[in-house]
């Protein structure tokens, strides 16, 4: 076991400081005066001060994963008795969607031309209207 106050990477500090942190939360009483009620500045102020002591365990022999121990990468070994996977036999194939071919430049000299639609929705009033001229053929 290894005891040490002096942090020697980042990811110790990181790891000491959300413990500290957590028994801060919790209730413990902080190491240091801080103008911040925040726990996890105190943690962090506590730890780079060296007032947080942890413990290295080294882990025990048992523990330690042997190299056939671990996990097996590649592809499965079958059995005998299993039989081999066919591939996409007496199935449809699935039909799939072509995008849709976009139109190439079109030259921008010609303006479209689109009729204004007037809007259907408001009410027309009568005295503004003006009258229609009469034609000649017409009878009212």
């Amino acid at each position: 076991m290894k005891t040490s106050a002096e942090i020697d990477s980042k990811f110790r500090f990181v790891i000491v400081a959300a413990k500290r942190a957590k028994q801060l939360i919790r209730g413990s009483k902080p190491r240091i005066k801080s103008k911040s009620k925040n726990p996890i500045r105190i943690a962090q102020m506590e730890v780079t001060k060296g007032l947080v002591h942890y413990d290295i365990i080294e882990p025990k022999k048992e523990q330690v994963r042997k190299p056939e121990e671990e996990g097996f990468i590649g592809e499965k070994i079958r059995d005998k008795g299993e039989e081999p996977i066919k591939k996409d036999e007496g199935k449809a194939k699935k039909k799939v969607a072509k995008p849709k071919a976009k139109p190439k430049d079109k030259p921008k000299d010609k303006p479209k031309a689109k009729p204004k639609d007037k809007p259907k929705d408001k009410p027309k009033d009568k005295a503004k209207e003006k009258p229609k001229k009469k034609k000649k053929g017409d009878k009212t």
